[in-house]
């Protein structure tokens, strides 16, 4: 309760506290569009990733540590897992394509158990960091400060979605995948190889992921067991925006953040992620009821 009278107290927290939720839900944005992408082409809910915005971070770290600055280290972790998202597709998700929708949710929560564990063997549990150097810009005496790679990444966030957009719209891939999400049967009638569309839609996931993972490892911490949370922030931002809309994407996590924030702040830092699954618990009631009222309203 101390914390939530500060509030009032200090009029300037609040907006403290609003531009970090802002800034912040721009990365769990990333992650959010590439789920929403495997979703709504594939028919897949990856829940495996949180583990690939990890190996983003990881991939950040070291070439960090080979003396390459985390900023360049964004497009390079984002290639690098789109590799191995086409791979993992080639070797994996392509079993479980056009399966049951809680196969494929076994089929990646198993992998997410797998790339964790090899994480965890390969690169130890240690909390990692990649140093971005930027500093943080000072307003009004210092009472709002503002971590200029926290801009860097809400900048990275809006470039990713307008690409991406743009992608979707104008190029011949974006077409086919447009075409494969609307119908499957009807596009591989019409010459669409949907096989080669789903490889590269996994991976462009795996890419996205890779770039909000090189952010997170500039602006927080990396470690082995960091997936989870991001799948759920993840799966909760699609749940709310739906699928096939960018824009809502953006707008849900952008609300995501903040709300985290602030209850961070009120609650204390350590029920910061508890608060995360407790909200996903009451958005997917209120969907199950909201969806049982709009059944009853069409019959």
């Amino acid at each position: 309760m101390d914390n939530l009278r500060l509030l009032f107290d200090a009029p300037l927290l609040p907006v403290q506290l609003l531009l970090d939720g802002v800034l912040i839900g721009a990365i769990f944005a990333l992650a959010a569009l590439g789920m929403a992408l495997v979703w709504g082409v594939m028919g897949i809910i990856n829940v495996a990733q949180g583990e690939l915005v990890m190996l983003g971070g990881y991939a950040a770290y070291f070439l960090y540590r080979a003396g390459i600055h985390p900023l360049f280290g964004v497009p390079l972790a984002a290639a690098l897992l789109f590799c191995l998202g086409w791979a993992l597709y080639r070797s994996l998700i392509f079993r479980v394509v056009d399966q049951d929708l809680f196969i494929s949710i076994l089929a990646t929560f198993g992998l997410s158990i797998l790339l964790q564990q090899l994480a965890n063997a390969f690169f130890g549990a240690d909390v990692r960091t990649a140093e971005s150097g930027f500093g943080t810009w000072a307003v009004r005496g210092g009472a709002i400060t503002i971590a200029r790679i926290k801009l860097v990444a809400f900048g990275a966030a809006l470039l990713t979605g307008g690409v991406l957009v743009l992608f979707l719209k104008s190029s011949r891939l974006g077409q086919a995948i447009r075409a494969t999400a609307q119908n499957a049967r009807a596009a591989r009638v019409m010459g669409v190889d949907t096989d080669r569309v789903y490889a590269r839609t996994f991976a462009i996931n795996a890419a996205i992921c890779g770039a909000s993972g090189a952010l997170v490892a500039m602006t927080w911490i990396v470690h082995p067991y960091l997936g989870l949370p991001y799948t759920v922030r993840s799966f909760m931002i699609v749940i709310v925006a739906g699928l096939g809309n960018l824009q809502a994407v953006l707008a849900s996590a952008v609300a995501l953040g903040v709300a985290e924030n602030f209850a961070g702040f009120i609650f204390g830092a350590e029920y910061q992620t508890a608060f995360v699954f407790t909200l996903l618990v009451v958005i997917l009631v209120l969907r199950r009821f909201w969806l049982s009222r709009q059944r009853r309203y069409l019959a």
